[in-house]
């Protein structure tokens, strides 16, 4: 590990309901370094998917800095955060967000087609990385044909494709049962110990937490403590 990737200080961001404004983070600083998996925990409303959306250029603080890979990205305009998560960032979400009409190769070949990448060489970055997940007899079933577990392991196909520096998750087993949780969380492991990725998912659970390297646990928008 050299150095940190992700760099978040004293991040604020304050929502306005009516007259009143509610602090979803309320001054938070971290730092993940290259290659580590860590974890942000807390409860429903803790503050921790907020965090997340900053640190991924999803949206912006209120006030703080956020430099991940080198950049600021709280000063990037819209269209320069749409191109540095292109360049930089892959994303795993609960809710696997395949297009039902595409097959698996097809699906996570569709992030390399906004790079301008020709359709032989998506294909065949497309199926490297499903071969990487353990998909290798279900490349060309589309999403209704697979189980949740299997679809998953499409939609982190789908972020290691574009090869990112980062990859987020946002409670990416959700919606899977115990024994799929697990194998995709080990399989999360090697990803980022294998490719060296940087991984950050966000979970609400402090046991799939543990297969992190480290976790910050977040309560009303503060970093309480890590381990």
């Amino acid at each position: 590990m050299n150095g940190s990737v992700i760099s978040g200080k004293n991040i604020y961001k304050i929502f306005k309901l009516g007259e009143e404004r509610v602090a979803a983070l309320n001054g938070v600083s971290m730092e993940v370094k290259r290659g580590e998996f860590v974890a942000i925990v807390g409860t429903s409303g803790s503050g921790k998917s907020t965090l997340l959306n900053m640190l991924a250029g999803l949206d912006k603080p209120t006030k703080g800095e956020i430099i991940i890979a080198g950049q600021h990205i709280e000063k990037m305009s819209e269209g320069e955060l749409v191109k540095f998560r292109r360049d930089h960032v892959g994303f795993i979400f609960q809710a696997y967000d395949l297009l039902p009409q595409l097959n698996a190769i097809e699906n996570v070949a569709l992030p390399l087609s906004f790079k301008g990448m020709n359709k032989s060489r998506r294909t065949k970055e497309a199926m490297h990385a499903l071969k990487q997940v353990g998909l290798e007899k279900y490349m060309r079933h589309r999403p209704t044909e697979m189980s949740g577990g299997q679809q998953q392991r499409v939609g982190i196909a789908r972020a290691l494709v574009v090869r990112p520096e980062i990859i987020f998750a946002d409670e990416p087993t959700g919606n899977l049962d115990t024994k799929t949780t697990i194998s995709v969380l080990h399989l999360l492991q090697e990803v980022v110990h294998e490719a060296g990725n940087t991984l950050v998912m966000v979970t609400h659970d402090n046991n799939l937490a543990s297969y992190a390297d480290r976790r910050l646990h977040i309560l009303d928008g503060e970093v309480v403590y890590e381990d």
